[in-house]
This record gives structure tokens, sequence and C-alpha cells, in this order.
């Protein structure tokens, strides 16, 4: 499976941008999906995850409320719709997948085997 994150760039504080992770191979419709972060100088964090037929989300603290997961099967590509987007918001944008389905928790690293390349998201005033 690759993973192909899409759709990062530079925002203005409160303004919106729609991540897209396309996958390739016939297992993602199988998949847990997520997206994690990662900010200059701190530690990779969960922001967001949706089961396989996309009936369940989880989402971290930070973004609940302002950013929404969803995934088109058909399209075997997982979204991320940031609103009202904080300078706090400002990393690098991985999509992840759960292939193995060890049924792990979902908030952590380890439960995803295979990560996209990232995409860039600025937040700026």
């Amino acid at each position: 499976v690759q993973l192909q994150a899409s759709g990062g760039g530079l925002v203005q504080y409160g303004g919106s941008l729609r991540l897209s992770c396309a996958a390739s191979g016939r297992t993602f419709r199988n998949s847990r999906m997520a997206w994690f972060r990662q900010a200059p100088g701190k530690e990779r964090e969960f922001v967001a995850t949706i089961t396989p037929n996309g009936g369940s989300t989880l989402y971290a603290d930070s973004v609940r409320g302002r950013f929404t997961i969803s995934r088109d099967n058909s399209k075997d590509t997982v979204y991320l719709q940031m609103n009202s987007l904080k300078f706090e918001d400002t990393a690098i944008y991985y999509c992840a997948a759960d292939l193995r389905q060890w049924g792990l928790v979902p908030t952590t690293l380890g439960a995803y085997d295979y990560w996209g390349q990232g995409t860039q998201v600025t937040v700026s005033s």
C-alpha cells in the first residue's frame, strides 16, 4: 500500500484547508485510516481516525469541533477538512493506514503500519 498526501499549504489564521490522502491497493477499504501531525521540535501526534466503513471517528481534543475526517472508499481516499485553523495547527500532516488490524489503540503511532510522505500546513497571521 502506498499513501499520497496532498492539499497542504499556507493559510491565514481562521481559514480552512482540506487534506487528501490517496491510497493504492485493494486493502484500503478494509483499513482504519488516520491523520497525525508533527510540528517542529515536537513529537508526532494523533489528530483523527476513521473506521474502515466510515461509521466511527475519533479526534484529538485539540481539533475536535474544527476538523472532520472522512473517506470515500470508491476513490480509495481519506480526507481531513480543517476549519478555524490556529497557529498551533502548523505542522506536517501525515496519513496512516492500519492494515494489520491487530486492534491496537487507534490514537497511537504503533497502531499504523503504513504512512504517507506528509504535507505541510502553515497557518499565518
